[in-house]
């Protein structure tokens, strides 16, 4: 059965949460990455995106993200179109995935950025990467180069970073530099083989 042991990873644009799920397989947890497969199947269904939006979105054979991000998130119509085309098929991908960890009887993490948002996957527990929003604002531009009001209404597209932190089971706090992050991170993976015995060999 899917999402038995799953816990979901979510967070804000901007929180860190790449950099957790890093260091989170780095402590011995194993992810599946929702969006390293949603990017797979964008690039699966090129001609999809070619014939929705058009063929200036698919260059040198590849789908130029950045700028499908721009209209998708300018545009509510063309990111229903683009949401109604590829979630049911991350989901069934993520769900393909979950089957394979479930097997191992022991906790994993599936990286759902929308998690809250779609409310589209039966996990239990979530854990929670935060920054607070002026910080999360700080880190978008400067990572992106986008203005104040692009990078505030991109990160203003999800649900509020504080709602997010309220109804997560766990919170790792990335509110500061990299050596604290890494010790939440740690921390973190110590609760989980607290609270679960060791996986069979």
């Amino acid at each position: 059965m899917a999402f038995e042991y799953a816990i979901a990873l979510t967070g804000g644009i901007a929180t860190g949460k790449s950099t957790v799920a890093s260091l989170m397989g780095l402590n011995g947890l194993r992810i599946i990455d929702a969006d390293a497969i949603a990017h797979r199947l964008l690039e699966e269904n090129r001609a999809w995106v070619v014939a929705s939006f058009g063929e200036e979105f698919v260059t040198n054979g590849k789908v130029n993200r950045p700028a499908l991000g721009n209209v998708i998130f300018s545009d509510p119509l063309a990111k229903q179109a683009l949401e109604t085309f590829l979630h049911p098929k991350i989901r069934t991908a993520i769900e393909e995935a979950s089957e394979k960890q479930d097997r191992l009887n022991y906790p994993y993490l599936i990286d759902i950025p929308l998690f809250f948002e779609t409310n589209s996957y039966p996990i239990t527990h979530s854990v929670v990467v935060y920054t607070p929003k002026n910080i999360q604002l700080e880190r978008f531009m400067k990572r992106n180069g986008f203005s104040h009001e692009e990078s505030l209404r991109r990160i203003e597209s999800q649900l509020d970073i504080e709602t997010k932190k309220q109804r997560a089971t766990w919170v790792i706090d990335n509110s500061l530099n990299l050596k604290h992050l890494q010790k939440e991170c740690e921390a973190f993976v110590e609760t989980i083989k607290t609270l679960y015995p060791a996986p069979r060999v």
